[in-house]
C-alpha cells in the first residue's frame, strides 16, 4: 500500500495533475511527500475521504503537515471528510484559491479563525463534528454559498453570518440552538434554511417566512422562561426569546412609546458612519466601549418592518407557525415566527403576510 501511494503521488507530481484521489486508503497520517519538492503546485482538487487521518505528525513537537498544506496555492477543493481530525491548522487560511472545503464526520471541536481568509470559498461542510461555535470571522468568506454544520454542539452562531450576502443554503440541523440571529433570512439570496431537531429552538425570525425552511422537531422541549419575562410578554413569546444576545438590554412592548436614549444614540452614530465609505477601524476613536463599537459595525439586527438598525432594544411580535399558511407543511414543530421591530409603532403595524 505504501509503495502504491508513493507511486501515485510521484506520477501526480511528474504529470502535474490537477486532481488527486487518495480515498479509501486506510491512511492514518497525512502523506508528507504530498508537500515536498515541486510538482503539486498545480493541484486544484485533493480528495482524502474515508481514511483514518489524525491531525498531527509529531517531530520534536512540531506540527509539520498543517503548516505545509498552505503551500498548495492553487488548491480549489479539499475533502477530508470521514477521518479522525481533531484540529484544523491555521495555515488552511493560506489556501486562497480554495472553493470547496469538506470536513464532515471528524472530531473537530473548533475551527481556526483563519478560515475567514478564504474569500473564494463557496462550500463549507463541517457537519458531524463536535463544534461548539463557529469563527466570528466567517463572515469574511464573501463568496460562501453553502454552509452545512449539522449534528454538532452549537448553541448559537455569529450574527455576522447574516452579512454573507451570497449565502444560498444554511443547514444547522440537530444542534443545540436556542436562538437565531435577528437578521437571518434578511438577505434575498438566502433561500434554504434547515434547523430541524434543535429541540430548544422555539423562535424563527420572521424574515424566514417566505423561505424554504426545515424546522421539524424544533421547540419540543419544556423550558423555564426567564423570571418576569413571561408575565410581561406572555409565556409563548418569552420561550421564543430564550437565548437572546447579551447586547439586548430592553425588550419593548406595544405600550412603550419612548425609545431609550442609549439606543437612539447608537442609531444616530450608525447613520453617520453608514454614509461614510470607510471601515470603522479607520475612523477616529469614539468614547464607547469596544463591545459597543463592535455592535455599531454589526448591529443586533434590522427592524422587520422598516429596516432600522437596532442595537440594545427589540420589540418582538409572535406568530405561531401553526396559525400561519405553513401549518400544513410543518406539522412536527411548535415553533413560532418572531418579528423583531425597532419601536412600538412598527410592532403594531407589522403584518407577517403583508
Amino acid at each position: 500500500m505504501a509503495t502504491e501511494l508513493h507511486e501515485t503521488i510521484f506520477m501526480a507530481k511528474q504529470e502535474r495533475h490537477k486532481n488527486l484521489f487518495l480515498n479509501y486508503r486506510n491512511l492514518i497520517q497525512f502523506p508528507v511527500e504530498l508537500l515536498k519538492d515541486e510538482g503539486l503546485q498545480f493541484l486544484e482538487r485533493l480528495y482524502m475521504k474515508r481514511n483514518s487521518l489524525t491531525t498531527y505528525l509529531h517531530s520534536n513537537n512540531i506540527v509539520i503537515v498543517p503548516q505545509a498544506i498552505g503551500n498548495l496555492a492553487r488548491l480549489q477543493s479539499l475533502d477530508l471528510s470521514n477521518n479522525a481530525l481533531q484540529l484544523l491548522c491555521p495555515e488552511v487560511g493560506r489556501l486562497r484559491s480554495l472553493r470547496h472545503l469538506r470536513l464532515s464526520n471528524n472530531h473537530l471541536k473548533s475551527l481556526p479563525a483563519e478560515i475567514g481568509d478564504l474569500q473564494e470559498l463557496e462550500t463549507l461542510d463541517v457537519s458531524m463534528n463536535q463544534l461548539i461555535s463557529l469563527p466570528d470571522r466567517l463572515h469574511r468568506c464573501v463568496s460562501l454559498q453553502n454552509l452545512t454544520a449539522d449534528r454538532n454542539h452549537l448553541s448559537h452562531f455569529p450574527r455576522q453570518i447574516c452579512w454573507l450576502h451570497r449565502l444560498n443554503q444554511l443547514s444547522m440541523a440537530a444542534n443545540r440552538l436556542t436562538f437565531l440571529p435577528l437578521d437571518l433570512g434578511r438577505s434575498r439570496e438566502l433561500q434554504f434554511v434547515f434547523v430541524d431537531n434543535n429541540v430548544d429552538l422555539k423562535g424563527l425570525p420572521s424574515f424566514l417566512y417566505n423561505k424554504v425552511i426545515g424546522c421539524s422537531g424544533c421547540g419540543v422541549s419544556a423550558r423555564v422562561s426567564e423570571a418576569g419575562l413571561g408575565e410581561v410578554l406572555g409565556e409563548a413569546l418569552s420561550e421564543a426569546l430564550v437565548g437572546l444576545p447579551a447586547e439586548v438590554k430592553v425588550v419593548g412592548t406595544g405600550t412603550d412609546n419612548v425609545v431609550p436614549l442609549e439606543e437612539l444614540a447608537m442609531r444616530t452614530l450608525h447613520r453617520m458612519y453608514s454614509q461614510r465609505p470607510t471601515d470603522l477601524s479607520l475612523l477616529p476613536p469614539i468614547a464607547l466601549p469596544k463591545s459597543l463599537l463592535d455592535l455599531l459595525q454589526f448591529p443586533l439586527g434590522h427592524c422587520h418592518r422598516c429596516s432600522q438598525a437596532m442595537f440594545t432594544i427589540i420589540y418582538p411580535k409572535l406568530f405561531p407557525l401553526r396559525e400561519t399558511a405553513l401549518a400544513g407543511v410543518h406539522r412536527r414543530t411548535t415553533v413560532s415566527f418572531v418579528a423583531y421591530c425597532c419601536s412600538s409603532c412598527c410592532l403594531r403595524t407589522f403584518d407577517l403576510q403583508g
